[in-house]
């Protein structure tokens, strides 16, 4: 597919090539549009007009139509995964587990899914009843507020509980002490504790006269008659009462008849419970917990609360509720439900055999995935020198990716505080990496997703993404990059390892056009061999002079070839030598020995003619104008600038670029691949040619 973007941040054009069901490496320097590629198609296949976010800052005051970013080309793309920096930013480790999402992650897979759907189809009847029975969750809400009613104590029973305020010191209204009967249809109404909290707040007014402070008639008596309601009845007491009443009323007929006849004549209670009513009333909490405990336990039934029983058919039976041994919630209502789940029981129980083998086949494949991912992941951890390693373990009917370290042995908690950048990186590509195999995506992005990690773990990466069991091969994922190694490793050094084969090509930006240039395994070459090349196919001979000289560096030869190279490059009419820490002149034989050995690679090397063309300004001005590449124009106006800008930022990457360092041992030919970013020649065109600009 041709990708195609348009005025999008720094980039107004780009065609870039990209195939499918393979690793797609594109090697370009910072600030060529990386990640607003990345960007511009995410926003893109949104289709929710966010890409105008990336409108450069050039069109945003036209507001011109045909300038509005734009992406196409991505037709048979619906959905991609970027790795980059906002992904690691949002990466979460958990308090104790090393990597957030890990079951949906690691354990979750298709075949996981599909087990699970032939475990539930078994035990559906049981699904069912509890799904459609909007009777048994009622059921479920009120069992757990009465016991909850009775508060949080080892004795079963709280004197802080709802039970206690309600009815533990006796039911006053159904009871209306003597003097208040002229209360009882307030006290006895639905409203009766707001009706309470209106009259408890209007009392604490009285004192300000001896009229009444809800009807101002002067009367004492009155007042005297309200203050006593406020002393026998509080608002919070009565809620707790009403809530008593009505959660026993709600579950009135699937309590037995004589346990509905004792539970109405303790909520009736004038003298508060005594001790054997409260022994009753904890018989009453301790069956309505097991039946309650019971509903809760098949509601939520799953393969997990299955898989450690030794006999399925036991864990099955032991489920079944007998209302023989709940004899105070043993009702017609009650076995009405019953009978429901227990026969729902009996279905799966016709079918154990093949219950137990699905749930066998799954055990044994999360064991297998476990296994399998953890190895993946422990493996890359050690070829690339990291000192941890993951565990999986069950807890809480999930399983939990747990970090340990090598020299510990305990689990590591709370990952963020133990891990460097580099390591959080590592584990979040491996997260992403299993991401892309769950969700699948059309696409993948990684935007420099190995340039931070150190030489020996790059390839250590790239190996567990596109060559693991469980890597990213044969997915159409686009690499961005500025570090050169991975296509070294991949398109050069190792590409046999690597199928299907990945392509690499080189992107360069210039005046907002971005263009790629395919790099293919003899585009990659010794610096030597590049040296040698280019001096034969060079025109410009201040360019060929920095090639032969760059060539005797990397041979290690700082003989007389080199020292008389860089002479010329220096301006110098007398060639000298570096000797004992001093500089002194070149003898005529040393400069014919060096002059001769030069020729073998530059036949037309004359020092006393080139050092009269390297210090003519016009004759440089016109070298570097008429350079074919960027890399060129550098070695010709460091050779003009005698090695001087006013620029330090300029002029560290001049001296970079001049010098050997080991990336120039295997590299890109400068001559095809434009390796030096533009905006260091436009400094350089405006230093050279300042009028003209």
């Amino acid at each position: 597919m041709i990708l195609e973007i348009n005025n999008c941040n720094n980039i107004d054009d780009g065609r870039i090539s990209i195939e499918k069901h393979k690793l797609n490496i594109k090697y370009a320097m910072n600030g060529t549009g990386k990640s607003t590629i990345a960007r511009a198609i995410e926003l893109h296949l949104r289709g929710d007009g966010s890409i105008k976010e990336l409108t450069p800052f050039k069109m945003k005051e036209s507001g011109a139509k045909d300038h509005e970013p734009r992406v196409a080309g991505l037709d048979d793309v619906k959905d991609i995964a970027i790795f980059n920096d906002e992904y690691i930013s949002k990466f979460a480790f958990k308090q104790d587990e090393v990597l957030a999402n890990s079951f949906e992650i690691f354990v979750k897979t298709a075949d996981y899914e599909k087990q699970i759907n032939a475990i539930e189809g078994i035990i559906t009847t049981i699904k069912e009843t509890f799904r459609d029975s909007k009777e048994i969750d009622q059921v479920i809400s009120d069992l757990t507020t009465l016991i909850e009613s009775f508060g949080k104590s080892k004795s079963g029973y709280s004197e802080a509980g709802a039970l206690a305020k309600g009815i533990g010191k006796g039911n006053k209204v159904s009871n209306i002490p003597v003097g208040l009967e002229s209360y009882t249809a307030y006290l006895q109404s639905p409203q009766n504790s707001k009706w309470l909290k209106w009259l408890m707040d209007g009392n604490t007014y009285s004192s300000l006269s001896d009229n009444c402070p809800y009807c101002t008639s002067p009367t004492k008596d009155k007042k005297d008659v309200i203050s006593k309601v406020s002393k026998e009845f509080d608002a919070k007491s009565i809620e707790h009462l009403n809530k008593i009443i009505a959660v026993l009323d709600s579950l009135g007929k699937y309590f037995s008849t004589d346990a509905n006849d004792k539970l109405r004549a303790l909520t009736n209670n004038v003298n508060g419970l005594s001790k054997e009513q409260l022994t009753y009333l904890l018989l009453i909490k301790e069956q309505a917990d097991t039946l309650r405990l019971r509903m809760i336990d098949l509601k939520g039934m799953t393969y997990f609360s299955m898989k450690e029983a030794e006999k399925v058919s036991d864990f099955i039976m032991k489920l079944k509720i007998d209302l023989n041994f709940l004899p105070d919630l043993n009702s017609i209502s009650t076995r009405g439900l019953v009978d429901q789940i227990n026969n729902s029981l009996d279905n799966v129980l016709s079918q154990i055999g093949v219950l137990q083998g699905e749930i066998a086949k799954q055990t044994h494949l999360i064991t297998k995935t476990i296994d399998a991912n953890k190895g993946d992941i422990n493996n890359f951890l050690k070829s690339a020198g990291y000192r941890y390693y993951v565990d999986v373990e069950y807890a809480n009917e999930s399983y939990k990716m747990r970090l340990r370290h090598a020299d510990f042995s305990k689990p590591v908690e709370n990952g963020n505080q133990h891990l460097s950048y580099g390591e959080k990186n590592a584990f979040s590509l491996v997260l992403f990496m299993f991401e892309c195999l769950s969700k699948n995506p059309d696409m993948i992005i990684l935007d420099d997703p190995i340039s931070s990690f150190d030489r020996n773990k790059k390839y250590a990466v790239m190996d567990m993404l596109f060559r693991g069991r469980r890597g990213l091969r044969n997915r159409t994922v686009l690499m961005m990059t500025h570090d050169l190694e991975p296509i070294i490793d991949v398109i050069y050094t190792l590409h046999r390892q690597f199928q299907p084969h990945p392509v690499a090509a080189f992107m360069n930006i210039n005046a907002g056009i971005v263009t790629e240039t395919p790099i293919a395994r003899e585009d990659l070459s010794t610096f030597g061999k590049i040296c040698d090349d280019n001096i034969q196919s060079s025109t410009n001979d201040v360019a060929k002079l920095v090639y032969l000289r760059r060539y005797f560096e990397v041979q290690n030869n700082k003989g007389l070839p080199y020292e008389l190279i860089s002479n010329l490059l220096h301006k110098r009419a007398s060639p000298i030598k570096r000797e004992n820490d001093e500089d002194i002149p070149m003898t005529i034989a040393e400069i014919n020995a060096g002059a001769e050995e030069i020729k073998e690679r530059m036949p037309s090397f004359d020092y006393a003619q080139l050092f009269n063309a390297i210090s003519d300004e016009s004759y440089l001005t016109r070298a570097y104008n008429e350079a074919e590449n960027n890399y060129e124009k550098l070695q010709v106006f460091r050779v003009l600038r005698e090695g001087s800008t006013a620029n330090d930022v300029i002029q560290k990457f001049i001296n970079e670029t001049f010098h050997i360092e080991n990336e120039y041992i295997m590299q890109l030919n400068p001559r095809k691949y434009e390796l030096v970013p533009s905006f260091i020649i436009d400094e350089c065109n405006q230093i050279v040619s300042p009028s003209e600009l």
